[in-house]
């Protein structure tokens, strides 16, 4: 069965351009109220695999073509990454990876952990459209950066995929409501993780992950 991964704690919403979105700067004390993040590991074989296979399953619309009864999967990503090692290794991993796939690799985006708005990076993130986005990060400065995304852009949670460091329910409860909801990724055994209702659940590699389905791009 799924298993929640530590429990959620609600955090204020502030009025912003989506009605339930918080400030995007995130207040220190709420940080420290969750006590300290460990550093992402370096990835493993068994996570990358799992997050390509994660993106190529999933639909990135749920409007059929013309030609075929499902929905394509994504062909196109942008990947982000924060400015620590593994994170950086894991995103030119990735990048590599999907390529070898011939699909395409729009850009990559890195961000620090500490700025004044996060402002230029999400611009970045969300410019060209892609089909979805890849995220390898420490997971305070994701957080910064998904409320600054959630607050300014037309970015979806719902299309965005991470590695290991980010299936923590802790994020998605320093995020906000809604603010990364739908959220999938993988986690180092190779099994999947989602965010759903502020929780993450992990699944094992032998069991069908939790499905859900990317909303029409706008």
């Amino acid at each position: 069965m799924p298993t929640p991964m530590n429990a959620p704690s609600p955090v204020g919403s502030h009025h912003s351009h989506h009605p339930t979105a918080p400030s995007p700067l995130l207040p220190p004390h709420e940080a420290a109220a969750y006590g300290p993040f460990p550093s992402p590991p370096p990835h493993t074989a068994a996570e990358l695999d799992a997050l390509i296979s994660l993106l190529t399953a999933t639909p990135h619309t749920s409007t059929p073509t013309p030609h075929r009864s499902t929905p394509p999967a994504p062909a196109t990503v942008t990947v982000g990454h924060s400015r620590d090692a593994a994170s950086h290794s894991a995103a030119a991993a990735f990048t590599e990876a999907w390529r070898t796939t011939g699909r395409t690799v729009l850009a990559l985006v890195d961000w620090p952990e500490q700025a004044a708005s996060w402002l230029r990076p999400a611009h970045r993130f969300t410019a060209g459209q892609p089909d979805a986005w890849v995220v390898a990060a420490a997971p305070l400065g994701w957080v910064r950066m998904s409320r600054r995304l959630h607050h300014s852009t037309d970015w979806d949670p719902a299309r965005t995929f991470g590695f290991a460091s980010l299936g923590d329910s802790r994020l998605a409860a320093l995020a906000g409501t809604a603010t990364l909801e739908g959220m999938r990724g993988a986690t180092a055994d190779g099994g999947t993780w989602a965010i759903a209702r502020g929780w993450v659940t992990a699944t094992t590699r032998h069991e069908t992950p939790p499905v859900h389905e990317a909303p029409p791009r706008k």
